[in-house]
């Protein structure tokens, strides 16, 4: 097939641009033509090797940006972007094309929905976050640091500040997401969303058309097969990611204290020196390459991810059990779906640190964290998030979307019957 995927960077700066990027070197190796349509660059050298082709437009992102006013237009409606792709797609074959979004919100804009819908090609949409639905793409209230139940785009969700800066900024959330609906009109194009936990698809289905069909796709984790730790308890525990007041550093941070261990944390954000004044015994070891990651997560007795709002899939909580370490995760995040309650570590209420530091208490015992350990790596290891199964499944999607155009088109009137409903892919 010919692949475009789009998304807003191409590099990669984070989880979402590492799955497009990992999956277009992927869908390439496997023979099918791939071209990535970016935003931002520079464009990681890997794709040219494995013969990508590559549409960078080089605009800036809001960390990139020379001027806020100018950015602000390209965020509501980058119309070189829709411009772009739409030539990038004009007179290609529906029927063995097929657009894969992956993010716009960084750069792209709604703009690129409206020249997936004119060109009429198969399209799906990778759900990495929840802007379809959501102005602030997270369900999550950054003034209260709570999760949010507001209805999206209801009355009180446009009068809430949720933002994380400010209301005006989320007035422009406000203003996009109606572009998104009104002017891109996305459910023209994008009919076929992927979701990567059953949590975001709890979270996400009641609020989407009810004709789009939903399919599941784990995205891939790149971690090797280390075998069982030789000595699983001997290693502090760790947190590893963006140190921010929605990822519960804090929360891990006293809890700590109060189970009366050295918090150990393997990132930075703008919570680093919160946590250093309040908590002077915590080690904050700053950013590690992959490898340093990978290291930490190894040498841990357990990894913490108290994350307070929703997570997609996180992919350090899978990372961490592949190399055999236990998790401890928040019960509102998807992370819980990858751990086994006290099998391969241990689930606590989002928020409640005493209830967290009853589990890290746990985590004293050596035969306990010997057994948490052992099974993780086993668990795991029978069915591994590999990137060959994640393509096999991309390419059995793909099949399933293009199968279903096709139909459509070969019979006019039937596309309204064919959709009657949300069904799993």
């Amino acid at each position: 097939m010919d692949v475009i995927l789009v998304l807003d960077h191409a590099h990669i700066n984070g989880g979402q641009a590492k799955v497009a990027i990992e999956s277009a070197l992927g869908l390439a190796g496997r023979g099918h033509r791939v071209q990535v349509f970016a935003a931002v660059g520079p464009v990681d050298p890997r794709l040219a090797a494995a013969g990508v082709a590559v549409t960078c437009l080089d605009q800036p992102d809001i960390a990139t940006t020379t001027s806020k006013l100018a950015f602000a237009a390209q965020m509501l409606w980058n119309g070189r972007a829709r411009d772009a792709l739409a030539q990038a797609l004009r007179g290609r074959d529906p029927g063995d094309t097929l657009v894969h979004v992956h993010a716009w919100a960084k750069s792209l804009s709604p703009s690129v929905f409206a020249a997936i819908a004119e060109a009429g090609l198969p399209a799906v949409y990778t759900m990495h976050e929840f802007f379809l639905v959501c102005p602030n793409g997270g369900f999550y209230d950054y003034q209260r640091h709570a999760i949010c139940h507001r209805r999206p785009m209801s009355r009180s969700c446009v009068t809430t500040n949720c933002d994380m800066r400010s209301y005006p900024r989320k007035a422009m959330r406000v203003a996009r997401h109606l572009l998104l609906e009104h002017a891109a009109h996305w459910p023209d194009g994008i009919r076929d969303v992927i979701t990567i936990s059953a949590l975001q698809e709890g979270v996400v289905g009641p609020l989407l058309p009810p004709a789009l069909r939903l399919h599941r796709v784990d995205n891939p984790i790149s971690v090797p097969d280390l075998g069982p730790k030789a000595a699983p308890a001997q290693g502090p525990v760790v947190y590893v990611g963006r140190l921010s007041i929605e990822k519960g550093v804090g929360l891990f941070a006293e809890a700590a204290r109060l189970a009366g261990i050295t918090p150990v944390l393997v990132g930075d954000g703008p919570e680093a020196e919160a946590i250093r004044g309040r908590y002077p015994d915590a080690v904050l070891l700053g950013w590690r390459d992959a490898a340093g990651v990978r290291e930490a997560l190894r040498d841990a007795s357990a990894l913490v991810f108290p994350s307070i709002w929703y997570e997609g899939q996180p992919l350090t909580v899978y990372e961490a059990l592949a190399l055999g370490t236990p998790v401890v995760v928040s019960d509102a995040c998807a992370g819980r779906e990858a751990v086994a309650d006290g099998q391969t570590g241990y689930w606590f209420p989002s928020g409640d640190a005493a209830a967290l530091a009853e589990r890290l208490r746990r985590l004293r015992d050596p035969a306990t964290v010997a057994a948490l350990s052992a099974e993780a790596h086993r668990r795991y290891w029978q069915r591994p998030l590999t990137l060959e199964r994640h393509l096999d499944r991309l390419e059995e999607v793909y099949g399933l979307v293009a199968r279903r155009v096709a139909l459509e088109r070969a019979a006019p009137g039937r596309r309204g019957r064919a959709q009657s409903g949300l069904a799993p892919g």
